[in-house]
């Protein structure tokens, strides 16, 4: 084989899975095809995060001697604190009627979160171009955050194209004027975007716009 797929092949393997013992944990973090009974599914397994969804079905009931794959999601950086999402929304009301982006960052040593802001390079109230957060070595995104202005907050189909091969959640803010903005989440494990029905009540609260005496 050439060295080109070799290489791909090495970065992006694909594991039959046993049906008697369960499939070896991989090595590093990274990412796996995993071909079950069931279907062909991903793995993905990063510091703060892992990941098993189903990709694929079969077309044709051929008997596959394989191993069920159950789908599963592992939060391993823990809730995001609902303070790091209060700070977001002010930033984001500072900018209104403009959009404005940030990240949530996890510290694998120290296991906190921080805030980390884009650097913008334009923006106005329908879009966004940045420069991503420079982080620590140590530092991993968790989630990215962008406000909608006096917008409500959704997921555009220029959204679904930037997050389509990223592993993240997506937060948006919008109606940013408002003393409780509007907002929207979802999980992005490339490609399988998976909203989030209930955004945390903690994180409107951190949001709500503070009365002033």
């Amino acid at each position: 084989m050439n060295a080109g797929d070799l290489a791909l092949q090495r970065s992006f393997p694909t594991v039959m899975v046993p049906r008697r013992e369960p499939v070896a944990p991989m090595a590093a973090a990274g990412e796996r095809l995993l071909i079950g009974e069931n279907g062909v599914y991903i793995e993905i397994d990063l510091p703060w995060l892992s990941v098993v969804r189903r990709v694929a079905h079969y077309s044709v009931p051929t008997a596959i001697p394989y191993g069920q794959v159950v789908e599963s999601t592992v939060l391993r950086c823990g809730s995001v604190p609902p303070h790091l999402i209060g700070e977001f929304v002010e930033t984001a009301r500072a900018a209104h009627p403009l959009e404005t982006g940030a990240w949530v960052v996890w510290n694998v040593q120290t296991q906190q979160f921080r805030l980390a802001p884009v650097k913008v390079l334009a923006q106005d109230t329908g879009s966004l171009k940045y420069e991503r957060p420079a982080l620590s070595p140590d530092e991993l995104r968790v989630i990215d955050c962008h406000s909608h202005g006096a917008h409500p907050a959704f997921f555009s189909s220029t959204d679904n194209e930037d997050d389509r091969h990223e592993t993240k959640f997506a937060f948006v803010v919008g109606n940013c004027a408002s003393p409780v903005p509007s907002m929207a989440l979802r999980l992005c494990a490339k490609g399988i975007f998976e909203d989030v029905e209930r955004v945390p009540s903690s994180w409107y609260t951190a949001a709500r716009l503070k009365e002033v005496a």
